[in-house]
């Protein structure tokens, strides 16, 4: 039975997907990197930094560092996210869902936490949430499961008896890597991709989660 929830955020609490692709665009370009918002995809659900890592590996470009190029980008995204507040469709109720379900909750994000607490303040859900806790300072993002190891200890739930909310490929591998459950949520444009089927429940949007579905995981 479920003890608790895990919600991923970027694309899935907030849609600041675009942000980050206008924001990667933007950024890599005035580097000299030749990409376009397309590229992007490729990317989604890895931590910033190994993002900036990527092409820098691919396109080497002159001036900053790769540490102040990540630093550039967060930046970017918090104002943006700031400025337009851009909560998904059916984040309220699917919280509320939880609640009623006595679910613990938690967020476990790859992005730097200073990203999180700007985006929940935003979104007025800061207090929704027990734990929140960013794969900024670890090792390995997501698709490694540390995150949500980490989330599930400082819950005191199992990893087994949560499950987890996401949008990404990367962060469904992360989810059931660590032996939670995982709902996907995926963005329209990569909806058919058969890996998805490693998750427990595949949904066009969180207006889909009921009580029904979570106690039937």
């Amino acid at each position: 039975m479920l003890k608790a929830a895990v919600f991923d955020m970027d694309g899935l609490l907030v849609d600041s997907e675009p942000f980050w692709q206008k924001a990667q665009v933007e950024v890599f370009q005035n580097l000299g990197v030749a990409m376009t918002q397309e590229d992007t995809l490729e990317t989604t659900g890895l931590r910033v930094d190994k993002v900036v890592e990527l092409w820098f590996s691919r396109q080497p470009w002159q001036g900053p560092s790769c540490e102040e190029v990540t630093a550039n980008l967060v930046r970017r995204v918090e104002e943006l996210v700031a400025e337009y507040k851009p909560m998904m469709p059916g984040v309220r109720e699917t919280l509320a869902h939880c609640k009623a379900l006595n679910l613990k909750l938690a967020v476990a994000s790859s992005s730097p936490m200073s990203l999180i607490q700007t985006t929940l303040k935003s979104l007025e859900i800061e207090d929704e949430f027990e734990v929140v806790v960013s794969a900024e300072h670890l090792r390995f993002g997501k698709p490694h499961p540390e995150v949500y190891i980490n989330a599930a200890d400082a819950l005191g739930v199992a990893p087994e008896y949560c499950v987890a909310f996401e949008d990404s490929l990367n962060g469904v591998l992360a989810a059931k890597a660590a032996r939670m459950k995982g709902i996907v949520v995926p963005e329209d444009v990569v909806a058919s991709d058969p890996r998805w089927a490693i998750a427990d429940s595949k949904l066009s949007s969180l207006h889909e989660v009921n009580q029904e579905l979570l106690t039937s995981l």
